[in-house]
């Protein structure tokens, strides 16, 4: 009897084979990532699962139509979209032929991947879609000199916190969920492997074992290394609600001034 099935994007390394190592003892896995040589050395590694080898670049559009297409075949019940890249530097020095590379990769990837994956899910009336993100989809307004050059990585992270808690509401009662991951700072290969130098680094492994089970918790967003996550949602929430009350017919008094 074959077993639930998980696709995983930027399954080669790092958060995304980390998560592979843990669903493999009870899912059978679906692994995707542009380098076919490690993907197959984990799928080799991971003896207790049927694996299936996916290599697509998920920064192009043929490369997300690969992973459309196999999503639209309907049996995946847990979408893992891990794959992304740092993209860090002042806005003026990205080359005007990155930016749509470097948005499609870190935010449209996900969103095209969870549109394909939704048919099947909502047909049987279960499934998960989990996005990593990055604490940076808060850091818009921070002025901190430790925190590199990020506009276009925060805007992507940004609007994929946004797609998916609006995503969990549009599917709540469904059977389906959503999640979305904001680590900190990983330990991983990620941006050249900066974080391995940094000593509040978590590892990669702690991430996805935090995001799953949050998942199974019902957690629409994981912060993993954040204590009191509860008080931190209830606050922005509260932040959310009062930018909502500009939601009228006349503009603010301070506007009115001649």
């Amino acid at each position: 009897m074959s077993r639930t099935l998980a696709l995983i994007t930027g399954a080669s390394s790092g958060i995304g084979a980390a998560y592979a190592r843990q669903l493999s003892a009870d899912y059978d896995l679906v692994l995707v990532a542009r380098r076919a040589d490690r993907l197959s050395e984990l799928a080799d590694e991971l003896r207790g699962a049927a694996v299936e080898v996916l290599p697509a670049d998920l920064s192009t559009t043929d490369g997300i139509a690969t992973v459309a297409k196999r999503l639209a075949d309907g049996d995946i019940r847990l979408l893992i979209s891990n794959a992304g890249t740092g993209g860090y530097a002042p806005l003026a020095q990205v080359p005007a032929g990155e930016i749509d590379r470097l948005l499609t990769l870190n935010a449209v990837a996900s969103m095209q991947l969870a549109r394909a994956a939704l048919p099947g899910m909502l047909a049987v009336g279960e499934g998960a879609i989990v996005t990593v993100a990055s604490l940076l989809a808060f850091s818009a307004g921070q002025d901190d000199p430790r925190m590199p050059s990020r506009t276009l990585y925060a805007a992507a992270k940004a609007a994929t916190v946004a797609f998916t808690r609006t995503l969990a509401t549009e599917v709540a009662g469904t059977g389906v969920r959503t999640q979305v991951v904001c680590p900190g700072v990983v330990a991983t290969e990620f941006d050249n492997g900066a974080g391995r130098a940094l000593p509040f680094a978590m590892n990669a492994e702690d991430v996805a074992r935090a995001s799953l089970t949050g998942l199974r918790s019902g957690e629409s967003i994981c912060v993993p290394g954040l204590e009191d996550q509860a008080a931190a949602m209830d606050a922005l929430l509260a932040a959310e609600a009062a930018l909502l009350g500009g939601n009228r017919p006349a503009p603010a008094t301070r506007y009115l001034a001649s």
